[in-house]
């Protein structure tokens, strides 16, 4: 899929890709949609797949497609780059067992590998096992299919060592190895947030704690374990009910704004789905558990501050600082001696008492004090779509083939449960749900199409409108004439806009962020924190 014209795809872990088209690759894919059957296979709170973990594997998939720019007046939300739809083997049609086995070996004389022991050696295995076996129960009635896949590898290191605060002390001279508020970029601890400026010998410098390399706070094995299981009921031809259940658990390094370690995340969908010739209809259930996942960014600030807080560290900083300027030490000594004398009784990676410590700060909600993820979401969907014309011809009524109406409406909620931390409710004692967290969206669109000259010519008219719980009434229009000549030829002419409201995370988020509070943008959020601020 990613040689298609349009189509871009990143792999920010070795566990799974993410795609999006338009030339927007953010590893957050908020403006892309990825359905499988029609069904999104997103992680609730994110508001994007996590790759293809709930997707199906490729054993499944009959085929792809890709609709590159918005899509918005049929697929509404977040479809605003396009989507990806990703077309399912009917167990009807395609029965049978079928195993896949990929193996490979990656990391080859890695020295990050051969230093600190990952995988115990200068080379790590990949291996990614699926089956699939589907098989009809009761002919042209009942049939059913099951998937698994099973991935284990050993992921990429982060060990960027690229000081991003290269000027941070240009002022007095500092630089490179010398510059006492370094920032490598795999390294988390020193960041902003974890710099002071400090008065030595009458001048001003920027010192950072030291910190923690990524490699040090991550454990880079990742596996995941996804299954599927479908039964499909055939009234007659052309009517079909279909059930199916996902699942998917797995461990990886994701990243957003800040790395995040994946430690038994899970996720299920539960979808319904009816199929007649008039009647497309749907409902899903999808629950998310963020599992023991954890901030990076927050548990080096955290293990540092754990053992020494900042005012204590950059006391006896400044100590030792002035020490060795007495003594005789140039600038530069000094500071490398400071932060010596500052860092006695630092947690060394991998003692037991810096694996203990990394243990009780994955489990402390807050990542003032600590860096755990604890996010439990649902996404609860329902939609319905009607062939008007078909249905008309089918009453008796005479209207031409060549004439084209559908019609169709969806509902989706999100339900959060506020965990203090990530997610808090601004106007708690007032939700039905027992305080939990709701978002809300309804829309419907009509669409009208013909062909003309020897069905050469396509007209096609769509009108979109959706409603949120916090936005007002969108409408979004298409317009599109495609002109085909010869098979081979296409000669396409469109007009339309998109629209994407705010996913859950960028509407109600309030989350500590490295000592940094970043709040939700939805009014419910920010009323009485910044709307009246000024600068």
């Amino acid at each position: 899929i990613e040689n298609l014209k349009g189509v871009q795809v990143i792999t920010p872990s070795l566990g799974f890709k993410v795609i999006n088209a338009r030339g927007f690759t953010n590893t957050t894919n908020v403006r892309f949609a990825q359905l499988v059957d029609g069904v999104d296979n997103q992680a609730p709170h994110i508001g994007g797949p996590i790759g293809n973990v709930l997707g199906p594997s490729d054993l499944d998939i009959l085929n792809v497609e890709v609709v590159p720019g918005t899509a918005a007046a049929l697929y509404g939300l977040n479809a605003i780059n396009g989507l990806a739809n990703f077309t399912t083997k009917n167990p009807f049609a395609y029965q049978g067992l079928s195993v896949r086995q990929q193996t490979g070996v990656n990391h080859l004389n890695d020295p990050n590998v051969k230093t600190f022991g990952a995988g115990g050696g200068s080379s790590s295995p990949y291996s990614e096992t699926s089956v699939r076996y589907a098989k009809v129960l009761l002919a042209d009635k009942l049939a059913f299919k099951v998937n698994a896949t099973y991935l284990r590898a050993y992921d990429w290191i982060a060990n960027d060592q690229t000081d991003i605060n290269g000027q941070g002390n240009a002022t007095t001279g500092l630089f490179g190895a010398d510059n006492p508020a370094r920032d490598p970029v795999s390294s988390y601890g020193n960041e902003s947030s974890d710099r002071s400026t400090l008065t030595l010998g009458g001048k001003q410098y920027a010192v950072a704690r030291t910190g923690y390399n990524e490699r040090d706070l991550v454990d880079y094995n990742i596996k995941t374990l996804k299954a599927d299981a479908a039964v499909h009921y055939r009234f007659r031809p052309g009517v079909e009910l279909a059930y199916t259940y996902r699942v998917a658990g797995f461990d990886n390094v994701y990243q957003r704004s800040n790395r995040f370690r994946l430690q038994d995340y899970r996720l299920q969908q539960h979808a319904l789905t009816l199929t007649t010739p008039v009647v497309q209809a749907r409902a899903y259930l999808t629950s998310e558990n963020t599992g023991r996942s954890y901030n990076l960014r927050s548990m080096g600030e955290n293990i540092d501050r754990s053992y020494k807080p900042d005012a204590t560290w950059n006391a006896d900083y400044t100590s030792a600082w002035n020490a060795a300027t007495s003594g005789g030490a140039s600038v530069a000594a000094a500071h490398a001696a400071a932060r010596t004398a500052a860092d006695a009784g630092r947690l060394q990676p991998g003692t037991e008492a810096f694996n203990q410590r990394l243990s009780q700060l994955q489990d402390i909600n807050n990542w003032d004090q600590g860096a755990a993820l604890r996010v439990q979401a649902k996404l609860l969907h329902g939609e319905a779509q009607v062939n008007i014309a078909e249905a008309l011809r089918r009453s008796g009524k005479q209207l031409t083939n060549k004439l084209d109406l559908l019609a169709g409406a969806d509902h989706r909620t999100y339900v959060v449960v506020p965990d203090g931390n990530y997610f808090v409710n601004p106007n708690p004692g007032k939700d039905a749900l027992g305080d939990n967290l709701t978002y809300s969206k309804t829309g419907g669109f009509v669409q009208a199409g013909g062909r003309l000259f020897e069905e050469k010519l396509r007209l096609t008219a769509t009108l979109r409108v959706d409603k949120n719980d916090y936005f007002d009434v969108k409408f979004n229009p298409r317009f599109t004439a495609v002109f085909s000549p010869t098979q081979r030829q296409n000669f396409r002419l469109s007009y339309q806009s998109g629209y994407r409201f705010p996913s859950l995370f960028e509407g109600f988020s309030n989350v500590n962020s490295g000592q940094v509070k970043r709040i939700g943008g939805l009014r419910v959020m920010s009323d009485g924190v910044f709307e009246n601020s000024y600068t």
